[in-house]
């Protein structure tokens, strides 16, 4: 994202002498600086602004507070020339304030410790800089926010010293060396009020009472303090300590949209305490006013607050940085991070202006006109009417964009009945009795997750824009109940009412969840964090490639307990699956493309877990040397088509060394050791844990059935396939795919199982094989519904019945995908490639009932329209005329190829 580094201009002497006589004509206090700093001001002119900082960082005097204070004076000075010349940037400017600052505190704090006890060592006392010191942004002429700890253990004190009243004493003494007035000036102002309780508590807290405050009962703004936070000077250890053990309160994993509130309500406070100056104009207030400093300070760090607990990338503590990081992190957009990056380096340049008119502590444009158009003329324009017109488009920006966090509260809806049903229809609902009755059921208190104020405030906010989705949904009714449900199982449901406040589209997505997918509605309800992850566009990014999916799984279990990962895994599994769901009913994503996202993500989670679960089983019984296991996909997931119902079919077929035995400190026979370790695999992907149910894995396709040994050998899986395995179980083998192993164990096994495929067979005894079973299928597996997509006559499985027995009897089409495999036999004239279109159709309406008609039943009235756009038809009659077709089709072709001679 590009920066714009405003006042920017050629070096040169010109320019330089330029700035001076802008700064001697428009600014008294750097005009008496310059008067008393000619020596400073020649280096200026001839070497330029850098010269001169090293000039003003090397002055010196007999007692280090003058010292520190011509130091400053000079740096204070060199700086706004350069600034003014254009010879340093914004970030280059606050960066040496910053610098300097953080040397004066080391030199005050070592010399206030020193003076109580000589030669002491500067440790047991540390200085933490907040705001933006904290950043290294530092104003022009602003105070310093510090927060003072010390370990009473080990800082250095007189014998007799209380340890809290010698540490309080060095701290004022620190404080007096920086900000006391003198015939040479000050260092820095000083401002300890973020600390705890300001009001009641010592100025140098013990660092083990701050961190339980902030363990337990600190406030949200605090932690946007401590974004910023970091140790400018004293015992270094001691504060990277305390900085490390409040982590957990800076950044919480789970997502806390409570403090879109928190802050909003601060701002709104002192948008009111500061009336006179939020509004664009003389006087108005840089800092605090709307638009101003502070609401960009504060977007960027409500985005922060929200993402930093899961995103380590959003966490920079320099406001300019923080934008670039959440725009990388595709949080905010390229345009918004640049719009508001503009804003702030415009705004805060400008009060740099104001503050080098007379070095105060200000944030204010004047009120009066001439000392409007002084400040106007020290940036190098000509008024202060043009200076207004400059920063109106970003302060408006700036405003709106700070605003769009939580659009304004829109009325709660009435606790009168009479007036609350016609709130009701004027939402849309045409019968507005039963969600009357939903209303004042929530209002009862009998949910556990509405008995906080809190609670019932964030509720109470949400819910109008929630119930207009709901009543512009296909079934209100429906989804009404559904939200019941989640209302009800829920513990504690601040967080997500206060979420659907903040995300007005995750209301919508809510809406269509409730209405149309009973599975999502079902997932929600057992985990209504799951929105969580649905809170930016990245989330409708499809899933990665399996490779890639199953390293987003290691790096998230990485480091954790063996259960703890498990959990860990669930969950991302869990967001990420509802995710794709949510993303079906909402018509992101093409239904045959998400099907290819589910079965990525099951893929890689196979990877995952089996890695997981083969480390864990090793730290028992050790490894097999020249030993592998291999899993074997099958079935859907072996042609990548899972939808969000699909179980997992695989076989595990191991490879090792004859007589092998594993080295750990119980070995095992190869045998042993990789059926152990496939039936542990098998429970790290399906046994639910308290985070919940991961997949049902199926491995009844393996040689010999349930009968057979779960993981089988290499060569007694190729010995079965050649000469024991059934036509049904090559059938099966037609949709295999190697996924887990070394590369070349995978490439040398699916080779094999070509081989197989590609056998010669008798075209009669495969089609009357292939015939029986599907007969047999027929009488034990009954269609659900009128709609089972698979199972009925014409289904899904016909088509996979034809197309296997064709690939069985020609050896040709040879992939595990389906439409792969119809394309192959299509080319060699095995098959009329219309299929592809039929396969597509079904496919697609699979994935879709899955979620929106599970039962198999038609769908129900309302949701019809939806489930016909998804499966690219404008109207449900016209998709079940094409699905009546298609399998009028599927089903002749079925015939034709079992019956022909």
């Amino acid at each position: 994202m590009r920066r714009t580094e405003l006042g920017s201009a050629p070096n040169g002497t010109a320019v330089r002498e330029e700035a001076l006589r802008r700064a001697r004509e428009f600014s008294p206090f750097l005009r008496e600086a310059a008067a008393s700093l000619s020596g400073l001001v020649d280096q200026f002119l001839e070497k330029g602004s850098t010269a001169a900082i090293d000039a003003a960082l090397v002055a010196s005097a007999p007692t280090v507070d003058a010292e520190l204070r011509r130091r400053r004076l000079g740096v204070a000075l060199a700086v706004a020339l350069g600034d003014l010349a254009g010879e340093l940037g914004f970030e280059e400017a606050t960066r040496y304030l910053s610098d300097f600052a953080d040397v004066a505190i080391e030199r005050s704090l070592a010399t206030a410790l020193t003076e109580r006890v000589p030669d002491a060592e500067v440790r047991g006392i540390t200085v933490l800089a907040l705001g933006k010191l904290g950043s290294r942004e530092l104003n022009y002429s602003s105070d310093v926010d510090l927060l003072l700890l010390f370990d009473p253990e080990a800082m250095p004190r007189r014998e007799r010293d209380d340890p809290s009243e010698a540490a309080v004493r060095v701290g004022r003494r620190m404080i007096e060396l920086l900000q006391k007035r003198t015939a040479d000036g000050y260092v820095e102002r000083v401002d300890l009020r973020l600390r705890p309780s300001p009001e009641v508590t010592p100025i140098v807290l013990p660092i083990n009472a701050a961190i339980s405050h902030y363990e337990s009962s600190a406030l949200p703004w605090e932690r946007a303090a401590f974004i910023r936070a970091r140790v400018c000077a004293g015992d270094r250890p001691l504060g990277e300590h305390f900085l490390k053990s409040i982590q957990p309160f800076v950044w919480r994993r789970s997502l806390d949209f409570g403090v879109i509130e928190e802050v909003r309500e601060i701002s709104a406070r002192i948008r009111d305490h500061f009336a006179q100056g939020a509004k664009l104009g003389p006087g108005y207030d840089l800092k605090r006013g709307r638009g101003g400093i502070r609401e960009v300070e504060f977007f960027a760090q409500i985005q922060q607050m929200i993402h930093g607990g899961r995103d380590l990338s959003v966490r920079a503590s320099a406001t300019l940085d923080a934008l670039d990081a959440l725009q990388a992190a595709g949080r905010i957009s390229e345009e918004d991070a640049s719009a508001l990056s503009e804003a702030y380096v415009l705004l805060r340049t400008i009060e740099h202006r104001a503050q080098m008119v007379d070095d105060a502590q200000t944030h204010l444009l004047p009120l009066d006109g001439e000392a409007l158009d002084n400040v106007a003329k020290l940036h190098g324009l000509s008024t202060g009417e043009e200076l207004i017109e400059l920063l109106q488009p970003h302060v408006d920006r700036a405003e709106q964009l700070f605003n769009s966090l939580a659009p304004d509260r829109e009325g709660r809806l009435s606790n009168d009945g009479d007036i609350l049903i016609d709130e009701l229809r004027s939402l849309g609902f045409n019968e507005p009795e039963m969600p009357l009755r939903r209303v004042m059921d929530w209002r009862s208190g009998r949910a556990r997750s509405l008995r906080s104020p809190a609670a019932r405030t964030a509720f109470e906010a949400m819910l109008p824009a929630l119930l207009r989705e709901i009543a512009s949904g296909p079934d209100p009714d429906r989804a009404l109940n559904r939200m019941a449900d989640i209302v009800d199982r829920l513990s504690s449901g601040i967080n997500l009412y206060r979420l659907l406040e903040a995300r007005p589209q995750l209301a919508r997505h809510l809406a269509l969840v409730l209405a149309h997918a009973p599975p999502l509605a079902d997932m929600l309800a057992r985990r209504p964090d799951l929105l969580d992850g649905l809170i930016d566009e990245s989330s409708f990014a499809l899933p990665p490639e399996p490779d890639a999916m199953a390293e987003r799984l290691r790096s998230a279990m990485r480091g954790e307990p063996y259960d703890r990962a498990l959990d860990r895994a669930r969950r991302l599994i869990a967001e990420r699956r509802f995710s794709l769901g949510v993303q079906l009913i909402a018509a992101h994503a093409d239904p045959l493309d998400l099907a290819m996202g589910y079965s990525n993500v099951a893929e890689g989670t196979i990877v995952a877990m089996a890695e997981l679960a083969s480390d864990e089983f090793a730290k028992t019984h050790g490894k097999i040397e020249g030993g592998e296991l291999m899993i074997l996909a099958l079935g859907r997931l072996g042609g990548r088509a899972l939808t969000h119902a699909s179980d997992l079919d695989i076989i595990y077929v191991y490879d090792a060394p004859e007589g092998a035995m594993s080295d750990g400190k119980k070995p095992l026979s190869a045998t042993d050791y990789y059926n152990r370790l496939a039936n542990r695999i098998t429970a790290a992907i399906s046994v639910p844990t308290a985070a919940g149910p991961l997949y049902d894995v199926d491995t009844r396709l393996r040689p010999q059935g349930g009968e057979g040994m779960l993981a089988v050998s290499l060569e007694g899986f190729l010995n079965y396939q050649r000469g024991e395995a059934w036509t049904w179980e090559h059938m099966a083998l037609c949709r295999a795919r190697p996924i887990y192993g070394s590369p070349e164990k995978r490439e040398q096994l699916a080779r094999t199982i070509q081989s197989i495929l590609s056998t010669n067979r008798d075209p009669k005894k495969t089609r009357a094989d292939a015939a029986k079973m599907r007969e047999d299928m027929a009488r034990h597996k009954k269609p659900s519904g009128p709609l089972d997509i698979k199972l009925g006559p014409g289904g899904l499985v016909d088509l996979e019945f034809a197309v296997h027995t064709l690939q069985l009897i020609h050896g040709k089409g040879l992939d595990p995908r389906l439409e792969h495999a119809i394309e192959g036999l299509a080319e060699h004239g095995l098959i009329d490639p219309s299929y592809d279109p039929d396969l597509r159709l079904l496919s697609r309406m699979l994935v879709v009932m899955r979620l929106i008609a599970p039962d198999s039943n038609e769908p129900s009235e309302k949701s019809r329209s939806l489930v016909a756009a998804l499966c690219g038809h404008e109207g449900w009659d016209s998709l079940l005329a094409a699905h009546d077709e298609a399998r009028q089709r599927i089903a002749q072709l079925w015939k034709s190829v079992r019956e022909a001679q």
